[in-house]
């Protein structure tokens, strides 16, 4: 790649005021070690702490603090892409602010980046979680990821990542999908251009988990959507328009079967195959124009407006773009 000559880390933070001033410490004492310009660019989504308090007074000392506050809690993902949006590294760093995550890692994502890789992604090889909580959804939704997606990393739940932003920036994200940007990425360049490197993690010394085992669920469903992007995106006929193919067929030769019985002079009327086979065929119809339409909807109204899936109250350090 390109020499790197600015980093971006970008940190999205709710509810974290015990852990922001350690975490600012910790990151300014490894970035001032690299020979590479830097920003921190700290998103507070919606915090009602003193998060937001504690972020300012960092920002007005050191100008090289970008501080994004949101309206209103929007969640993780709208926190990192407004962190990128924002950033104006040839690398951009996600991490977390819970203390988790080491800032000592991320020379070491950087050497990978160098070597050539567009996305370095860190494995919590010893993670400090709960077991049955957070570790086994975590390995069974690490597995499904790799298996739907062909990208096949153990820990698709660590935020410690680094990009090359000319990447990074080409992908869409909405709603919760953060957690899959390596198979996101996967979609703008090679998943050979993908690599991971243990990294270490941390116990949370300040206050608690923003997630539980209810997220599994929402892992899950976002999977398939993910999944749909890699397979169908370009070609969604080819997924929408098979199931329909089957659906309708399902309907269609039991119905034919009917109407064979009516010329041949059967009542059918009364028949329950008669109604299951015409909702079938609906059923294959619409799915032809609803799921399609959905998808291509949902782009138009973000990508056409210029729509950011967040709204930033205020910020601070940050040129107006």
């Amino acid at each position: 790649m390109e020499e790197i000559k600015k980093l971006s880390v970008v940190i999205p933070v709710y509810n974290e005021e015990e852990n922001v001033p350690i975490l600012y410490k910790q990151l300014v004492e490894v970035l001032r070690e690299l020979p590479y310009d830097y920003e921190v660019i700290f998103v507070n989504d919606g915090s009602t702490d003193r998060t937001g308090e504690i972020l300012e007074e960092i920002a007005r000392k050191d100008k090289k603090v970008k501080v994004i506050e949101f309206s209103r809690n929007f969640g993780q993902t709208p926190a990192i892409v407004a962190g990128i949006d924002h950033s104006a590294g040839d690398v951009i760093i996600t991490m977390d602010g819970d203390l988790q995550n080491d800032p000592k890692d991320i020379p070491r994502l950087i050497e990978k980046i160098k070597e050539g890789y567009d996305v370095v992604s860190g494995w919590r090889k010893n993670r400090k979680d709960a077991a049955v909580s957070r570790k086994l959804p975590s390995k069974v939704a690490n597995w499904l990821i790799g298996k739907l997606t062909g990208v096949r990393i153990h820990d698709y739940g660590c935020t410690l990542k680094a990009y090359r932003s000319d990447v990074i920036k080409r992908v869409r994200l909405y709603g919760e999908l953060h957690r899959f940007i390596p198979a996101l990425v996967s979609t703008v360049t090679s998943p050979n251009r993908i690599v991971e490197i243990p990294v270490e993690h941390h116990p949370r010394r300040f206050g608690r988990s923003k997630y539980g085992i209810s997220r599994t669920f929402k892992v899950i469903s976002d999977l398939f959507f993910i999944w749909f992007l890699q397979k169908f995106m370009q070609k969604p006929i080819h997924f929408f328009g098979l199931l329909g193919i089957v659906l309708f067929s399902i309907g269609f030769f039991p119905f034919l079967y009917l109407v064979l019985l009516k010329l041949t002079g059967h009542s059918i009327g009364q028949r329950p195959l008669l109604i299951i086979s015409v909702l079938f065929m609906i059923a294959g119809t619409q799915m032809f124009t609803t799921g399609i339409l959905s998808e291509i909807l949902m782009r138009i109204y973000y990508e056409s407006q210029n729509k950011k899936p967040y709204v930033v109250r205020r910020a601070l350090n940050v040129e107006e773009k």
